[in-house]
This record gives structure tokens, C-alpha cells and sequence, in this order.
């Protein structure tokens, strides 16, 4: 019988997961989704080969399962930097950064890569996780038109044009040396795009 980790079977699988998701991470860092498998994980995370499957029955479902947690304490992170950030110039180069260093951290196949290499149903799922990471950029862009910060433009399109140009993986596919200027670059762009920045924005807001 599998030794049971932590004091119960609920703990025992909550720290199972936590460990597999580890695991999975760093490979999804080091050499992205396509080279990634079940029995790979599980070496990785220490668990054994079968029992990984009494958890995740196939990759799509250890992915998916991956990007609703990670999605959830992800929300929760963006949702306190922009709070922390106070009007919504300060907000929006916020989202931005958080948006490029997140995409920085995770070798996932972007849009359409991602939906080639899984079922339709799987992609559907986690692409939902995106809804609520735009709907807080349009509250963003919505209130800056509001304060006369940003452009007076249709706040979908902005939303869209913005999701569009820091989405992709050549913005932040860069040295670790070259990163933060890479992400400094992608706000000021960002900003200019939608009417913010002016040389004391600049000051105020970048440093």
C-alpha cells in the first residue's frame, strides 16, 4: 500500500498535487508542454509511476488541473498589485508587468500552439481561466478613460489590442539579464498606446 503522506488521504493528496504541480512547473520552464510526460512528472516529483494516475489520468488532465490552481493564486496575486497600485495609469503598467513576468515564468504553447496540441474541450477550459484576467484589464481601462488618464477609445478594443502585445513569447524571450529593461520597454509602449504616458507619467509611474 502507498505510504500516505500528511495525517489524512485529504492532506495526502493535497501535498501529492503540490509536489506533482512542482515538478511540472520546472518542466514546463526548462523544455515547454510538447516535451513534457506523466511518467517524466512523477520521476520528478517523486511519486510513483502508477499512483500519478490515480490523480491525472492523462497529460491534458495534469494540465489543466495545473492552470486552474496556478490561475487561481494568480488572480488572487494581480488582483493585490493592482489594488496596491492606486489610480489606473499605476494600474495598468502594473497588469502589464505582472501579465510579461508571468508569461516569462511558463514555456506553454501560446493561442493557437496551445489548441493544436490539445482536445478542444481541454483548451476551452483553460482558456476560460483567461475571463477574468481580461474583464480586471477592462475595469482598468474603463475607469482610466472614466479619470481622463487614458484615451477616450472603445475600452473591448483596447482591452484586445493590449492582450495582443504583450501575449506573445518573443516579448519576454530574452536573457535574464535583458528581462527587466524588456518589461520596462513593454509598459512604456503599452501606456503610449492607449494615451498615458507623457514625460512626467513616465516619471511618475516608471522611474
Amino acid at each position: 500500500m502507498p505510504k500516505i503522506i500528511g495525517g489524512s488521504l485529504t492532506e495526502h493528496r493535497e501535498q501529492v498535487r503540490a509536489k506533482v504541480f512542482d515538478a511540472l512547473r520546472a518542466q514546463l520552464y526548462e523544455r515547454g508542454f510538447d516535451a513534457v510526460t506523466l511518467a517524466g512528472v512523477a520521476a520528478a516529483a517523486g511519486v510513483g509511476r502508477t499512483a500519478i494516475y490515480n490523480h491525472f489520468p492523462d497529460r491534458e488532465s495534469l494540465l489543466i488541473a495545473f492552470v486552474e490552481a496556478e490561475s487561481a493564486r494568480y488572480v488572487e496575486r494581480l488582483e493585490d498589485a493592482v489594488a496596491a497600485a492606486g489610480d489606473p495609469v499605476s494600474q495598468l503598467a502594473a497588469f502589464v508587468r505582472m501579465q510579461l513576468r508571468t508569461l516569462a515564468e511558463y514555456h506553454l504553447p501560446p493561442g493557437g500552439t496551445l489548441a493544436a496540441a490539445l482536445a478542444p474541450s481541454a483548451y476551452e477550459r483553460i482558456a476560460a481561466h483567461a475571463d477574468p484576467i481580461g474583464e480586471r484589464l477592462r475595469v482598468i481601462i474603463v475607469d482610466g478613460i472614466r479619470a481622463g488618464q487614458l484615451a477616450d477609445e472603445d475600452p473591448d478594443t483596447l482591452v484586445g489590442m493590449i492582450s495582443s502585445a504583450i501575449g506573445g513569447r518573443q516579448v519576454v524571450d530574452v536573457p535574464a539579464d535583458r528581462l527587466d529593461a524588456v518589461i520596462d520597454t513593454a509598459v512604456r509602449f503599452v501606456l503610449r498606446g492607449v494615451g498615458a504616458e507623457t514625460p512626467t507619467l513616465s516619471e511618475r509611474y516608471l522611474g
